[in-house]
């Protein structure tokens, strides 16, 4: 349907999307607030001998520093003055001391004009401006309005990252390029609605015993199982897609449960299971890429699990044995013959049964077809072989106004409000268009009547209004119930209000504090909301860099996937336990246990933990719903583990693979965990370090570093919590010796020394030391969390005029020891996230 597709509608609402994009953002208009000149002369008296001229240390210049609070970049750098001489750390104590006289009139009179810019510009514009549908929100908007479960993010263009966050109004860009690329994935989504909703069923399963899942017979060669003792069995090798099932390839992209019985062949007799891993992809050289799916650890005991994955059309599945500490076998050609593997006595994996079925999580197929014709129905045309709405000798002005009433329906539900007729008439008005286009064209009425619906929805897609989180607020910048139900929507669960969070607005049931738990409560324990947790921490903690580095196989040889994936695991269910049972924040670094699972207690080295654990303690161990066999596990008083700074996760994604740095994990924990933001490098820094000849440790490196006046500022306030995890390497294993290189062979080198001094003088040896210290100060990792789950959840960096809000949520939470849960609570209830 050409005219569709080259519409002047959509060519308009593509062009408003622009539009929209760029008069929020240019919003931002300046304020009229102003620093005083008795401060300004302050800093010039006390700073002016470091800071003279663009030479000035640290690419600090007094003389240009401007009063006028009506830049976002004067502005900040005000913030962070102000930010610094509270802190004591300028001017340095050597250079230039300043009296208490002096601070309590300079501190309260910046802080004052520093709060009143921002209540300036937050009454005329708001907090937030031009905040678009993330990558991720778009998709599962796309997949509840319209039944589908299609991860149509995959179709999407990288995002920015800003603060660590892909959904910060102020970083999210609008370009023809992100246009077209909006139009595609709005197409492949009604693709797949109308598809779904006229051909019905696209049902699909198998059921295979051993004969049907192995493909290799004697005297033939190839990467699939084989039939050993009436199983289908692939032994341990490092050769890649060996263990792929090509009876298992799917015809159609789409969602199938996948249950599988196994079993272990040859275990070695010092472990209790042969772990595996199942994935997915088309296993072949000319497509390497594999998607994970799941682990499990296989017993000589069949075992049957179950996973619900995503397979791309034309993709199989690959089960094999994972654990890279097992022995494997070698195997000449790039293939494997028939008892190969039999003779060099590794161990392997039997199925015994293979069931693939296809699924559609999003709704089933009257719930698809409601959505999208209305309570009208559907008749079967077998000339097409599809269903089509059904319209039976309606006239044409019954069709029409069906149509305009479907479209404006469609409209107020995409925009997430009760939306005014006059203004979803053009979408009504076009659909009308296509109608009488496609007749004109020789389409039947039923088709015709399908088109017009199809183009109406794409063109109410297309609007700003949907794309963009229009959010409406009073004179007193409070939101209306929509945009919270909107906001409180997209902060729990990624996706539009569901029919309850509707209904809710529609009642003005979002005021109070009570109300707003309730919902909050109900959200997160939804199908939805139960993805919060792993989507805050994915953006929060940067796990979602996880795959980002590898390590060095010659280094880490007892790393692999099987490992990487339960390191995710341990972290998520450890961030959903401090959530369910509302657990102290102090937990968060300071807990004395974990989630783990007999490979990972392994890789960690502390097998007594997991063999200690009930097999039921609060996750099963090896059920159809956690194949992974994840345990809640106790930790003794002197273990390394414990809390998320000894976490793989978080080790390995602070880490560049092979190496450590103190200084990307210092940031890392002062930005992530304390949250104390740390600027760039000065740009009249050299890249280049300091003279670091004769250096033979990291520390000693970074010791000399730090005798350059221009970066040891920064350094005293990072460094510390850097060596304070030195103890762990790339690979989050615990070690007490660096490894040297020496004559292209590692070798143990010098010890590890983690203690250090904090900014503020307090001292710790080693890193137990250094997490006691961080879990006593529950006032700081309470306002931390509050003020992540802040940003993430109104899509911007909170200000200066936010941090009163803040600290009263952590005034409020202090009878639960700043509990998790509760500090969420306070975080939804505050005036930050209720107001624009």
């Amino acid at each position: 349907m050409p005219t569709i597709y080259s519409s002047p509608m959509i060519v308009m609402c593509l062009g408003l999307l622009y539009l929209w994009h760029t008069s929020c953002v240019l919003a931002a208009s300046p304020t009229d607030a102003s620093i005083s000149a008795s401060s300004l002369a302050f800093l010039q008296s006390h700073c002016v001998d470091c800071h003279d001229g663009p030479e000035g240390e640290g690419g600090f210049d007094v003389g240009s520093v401007s009063t006028k609070l009506d830049h976002p970049r004067v502005y900040e750098s005000w913030v962070r003055l102000f930010d610094r001489i509270e802190k004591g750390e300028m001017p340095p104590p050597d250079d230039s001391q300043i009296s208490p006289e002096e601070l309590r009139t300079f501190l309260p009179s910046v802080e004052q004009s520093l709060t009143q810019a921002a209540k300036a510009h937050r009454l005329r514009d708001g907090r937030v401006q031009g905040r678009r549908l993330s990558n991720s929100h778009l998709q599962r908007t796309l997949q509840d309005l319209l039944h589908i479960n299609v991860p149509l993010a995959r179709l999407m263009p990288p995002e920015t990252r800003s603060s660590g966050y892909v959904h910060l109004a102020d970083a999210q860009t609008m370009s023809h390029f992100q246009l077209e690329n909006h139009l595609q994935v709005i197409d492949a989504a009604l693709d797949v609605a109308f598809d779904r909703a006229t051909l019905g069923g696209q049902d699909w399963s198998i059921d295979y015993g051993p004969e049907k899942i192995a493909n290799k017979k004697p005297g033939r060669r190839n990467r699939d199982p084989e039939l050993r003792q009436g199983l289908a069995v692939t032994w341990n090798s490092g050769l890649i897609f060996y263990g792929r099932i090509s009876s298992s390839e799917v015809r159609e992209s789409g969602w199938y449960r996948i249950t599988l019985t196994a079993s272990s062949v040859k275990q070695p007799d010092h472990l209790p299971s042969v772990w595996c891993s199942v994935r997915s992809g088309p296993c072949t050289s000319s497509a390497p890429l594999l998607s994970w799916i799941g682990s499990f650890a296989a017993t000589p005991e069949p075992q049957t699990m179950t996973w619900d994955a995503w397979i791309p059309a034309g993709e199989m599945l690959e089960i094999r044995p994972a654990d890279t500490t097992l022995k494997r076998g070698n195997f000449a050609g790039g293939q494997v013959g028939f008892g190969e593997g039999e003779k060099q006595n590794v161990p392997g994996v039997a199925l015994t049964r293979l069931q693939m079925q296809r699924i559609f999580p999003g709704g089933d197929v009257p719930t698809v077809r409601k959505r999208l014709f209305g309570s009208h129905g559907v008749q079967y045309n077998s000339k097409i072989k599809r269903s089509e709405p059904n319209i039976d000798d309606a006239s044409e002005e019954i069709v029409t106004t069906r149509i305009a009433e479907q479209v404006h329906q469609f409209a107020q539900l995409a925009f997430r409000r009760p939306t005014d007729i006059a203004v979803t008439q053009p979408f009504s008005e076009f659909a009308r268009l296509v109608w009488h286009e496609q007749l004109q064209s020789g389409m039947s009425r039923e088709q015709a009547y399908a088109a017009a619906l199809r183009g109406g929805y794409r063109a109410v897609l297309c609007s700003p209004r949907f794309l963009y989180l229009s959010e409406y607020a009073g004179d007193d910048g409070q939101l209306d119930d929509w945009s919270l139900a909107s906001r409180l929507s997209y902060f729990v669960t990624g996706s539009m209000p569901d029919e309850t969070l509707r209904q809710a607005a529609s009642q003005s049931k979002l005021r109070s504090r009570e109300q707003l738990r309730q919902q909050t409560d109900r959200l997160l324990t939804s199908p939805r909301g139960q993805r919060f947790v792993e989507e805050f921490a994915a953006q929060w903690l940067d796990l979602v860099d996880i795959d980002f580095t590898e390590p060095d196989q010659r280094l880490f040889n007892d790393f692999d996937i099987v490992v990487q994936n339960a390191m995710l695991a341990e972290t998520n269910l450890f961030l959903q336990k401090l959530l369910d049972e509302n657990r102290p924040i102090s937990e968060l670094v300071g807990a004395n246990y974990t989630f783990l699972n007999e490979r990972l207690a392994r890789y960690y080295e502390i097998e007594s933990a997991i063999r200690s654990a009930p097999p039921t303690a609060d996750v099963a161990s090896a059920t159809d719903m956690n194949p992974d066999g994840m345990r809640l596990v106790s930790l003794d008083g002197d273990s390394h583990r414990g809390g998320l700074l000894s976490h793989g996760s978080i080790l390995k994604v602070t880490a560049n693979g092979n190496d450590t740095s103190p200084v990307l994990r210092g940031i890392w924990v002062c930005e992530r965990i304390l949250g104390e933001e740390i600027p760039p490098p000065p740009s009249n820094v050299p890249a280049v370090e300091p003279d670091i000849r004769g250096a033979k440790t990291i520390r000693e490196l970074l010791a000399k570093h730090e005798s350059d006046a221009s970066c040891a500022a920064c350094h005293r306030g990072f460094d510390p919590p850097g060596f304070a995890l030195e103890n762990f390497d790339a690979g989050g294993k615990w070690r007490d010796q660096y490894r040297q290189l020496v004559s292209k062979k590692y070798k143990r080198g010098a010890d590890v020394d983690a203690s250090h001094t904090m900014l503020d003088g307090r001292r710790f040896e080693n890193y137990n030391e250094f997490r006691q210290m961080l879990a006593a100060d529950a006032q700081t990792l309470a306002a931390n969390l509050a003020t992540q789950l802040l940003t993430y959840g109104t899509g911007a960096k909170l200000q200066f005029s936010d941090r009163a809000i803040v600290t009263n949520i952590v005034k409020q939470t202090q009878n639960t020891d700043h509990g998790f849960r509760d500090i969420l609570h306070s975080v939804i209830a505050s005036k930050t996230f209720l107001n624009k």
